[in-house]
């Protein structure tokens, strides 16, 4: 294959090359991701843990930076060539820190999970106590759960929710007074309610606990000012980047007042002890490009029209809600105070029948444990719906409704015969998923905004 001597000297320039060698050299994989795009625009997806990217933070994602090693942080690289890294990654870190109230921010690690995980190692030995929520009352694998890091290393204890679904505060406090945990994470992955920081730091500091809040679920809201922020109430908050903030895949260590305050049975402060957990203690060189992305993504985060789309996602939220509630279906919680609505479904219909049957239909949900759950994780009684995406479609309040309409239709049609199987007839399967295909023509997305 002859040499092609074009000189690529920008970012354009290797995004028209990249395609164009893509399309023409590797087709099938090519194709593949053209039907990703497709299937992205046809099917309703109502993924509580996603929306779409930003197409500027895609551009990011793709630069030249992947070809650099930068092993450290800004000011202490281990690696020569890092000039133009430096800059992208202070910008990020600038961005994170303005656009959160931090007084720090590590914009190096890959997930929200490693953030977690490397909070956790860099302020805890093996064996100390955490406390974090239980995943089945909505709490995140990196909180304490058994099939988890967290639970393998360090002596796991999980609070849950009330009969209502609402974080049980005062048995949070019971178990914190009880086993005086290193650690109190809050904060969770199916949680449809505002959460109260303040309460929880109170428990902190009344146990001698250090506070981590994950807010990767509802990052954004805190952005805007529509949930209260932890920033200055945890010691330490965490997120990640490709949720509510439509950036890459990738993880923010935050810290407010606490940031350069002593870690109370160490030698150093939060922010030093955060740096070393992320490099060199858990990670290597970071994904430069991605910090990049973060970097776009940080950015669009701070403009009216994030503004807006934030907005959407709390109303659409709501209108939700009430749709599957005038539908005779449990909202776990009552409401939706963020942008989660979780379902307790009924009709011996399990989570995994009801995710598989709406897929086939072009909506796309995730079946999740409900309070006093009995089936398994793979099974389920309950779906977690999110707004992320169809806030980005711009889909109004007729539309939300009809959404609810539709998977309710479907959900009807659908019998059971066990925990995952079950019969759809094929007509009206395919007469669904016209209805969906036309919804999506009808609310299209446009700006990804």
């Amino acid at each position: 294959m002859p040499v092609n001597t074009q000189q690529l000297t920008t970012q354009a320039d290797l995004l028209r090359r990249g395609l164009a060698d893509l399309r023409a050299q590797d087709a099938e994989l090519a194709q593949i991701l053209d039907a990703e795009v497709t299937r992205q625009h046809q099917t309703l997806s109502l993924v509580s843990s996603a929306c779409a990217a930003n197409p500027r933070t895609l551009a990011a994602s793709a630069s030249a930076l992947v070809n650099v090693t930068a092993e450290g942080t800004p000011g202490r690289r281990y690696n020569a060539g890092c000039e133009n890294v430096t800059l992208v990654e202070s910008l990020a870190i600038r961005r994170a820190r303005e656009l959160f109230g931090a007084q720090y921010a590590n914009v190096q690690s890959h997930s929200a999970s490693n953030a977690n995980y490397q909070v956790l190692t860099g302020l805890l030995e093996p064996g100390d106590t955490l406390l974090g929520m239980a995943v089945e009352h909505g709490g995140h694998l990196t909180h304490g759960s058994t099939a988890a890091f967290s639970s393998d290393h360090y002596k796991a204890i999980r609070y849950g929710t009330t009969a209502e679904g609402l974080i049980d505060y005062d048995e949070v406090r019971t178990l914190a007074l009880a086993h005086r945990p290193r650690i109190i994470m809050c904060c969770a992955s199916a949680y449809s309610r505002v959460v109260d920081f303040e309460r929880f730091r109170e428990i902190a500091d009344e146990a001698g606990s250090i506070l981590l809040a994950d807010i990767s679920h509802i990052a954004g809201l805190v952005a805007t000012g529509r949930h209260p922020s932890p920033i200055d109430v945890a010691h330490v908050t965490t997120t990640c980047t490709h949720k509510q903030l439509m950036g890459p895949r990738g993880g923010l260590i935050l810290s407010g007042r606490d940031a350069n305050t002593k870690v109370p049975g160490l030698r150093t402060t939060f922010n030093r002890a955060l740096d070393q957990a992320v490099f060199p203690g858990m990670q290597g060189a970071p994904a430069v490009n991605m910090i990049a992305a973060k970097a776009a993504a940080l950015g669009h985060a701070m403009s009216a029209e994030f503004d807006a789309y934030m907005a959407r996602i709390r109303n659409s939220a709501d209108e939700l809600a009430t749709a599957f509630q005038a539908h005779d279906y449990e909202v776990v919680g009552g409401r939706s105070e963020n942008h989660t609505v979780l379902l307790r479904l009924r009709s011996g219909i399990t989570g995994s029948i009801a995710e598989s049957a709406l897929e086939q239909c072009g909506i796309i949900v995730n079946r999740h444990r409900v309070p006093g759950e009995l089936r398994s994780s793979s099974v389920t009684s309950g779906l977690r719906i999110g707004t992320g995406s169809i806030a980005q479609r711009h889909i109004d309040r007729r539309g939300c409704r009809q959404i609810v309409d539709l998977m309710c239709r479907i959900l009807d049609k659908v019998t059971p015969l066990g925990e995952r199987d079950y019969a759809l007839e094929p007509a009206a399967k395919e007469q669904f998923r016209l209805q969906t295909e036309a919804l999506c023509t009808l609310y299209p997305i446009a700006d990804y905004a």
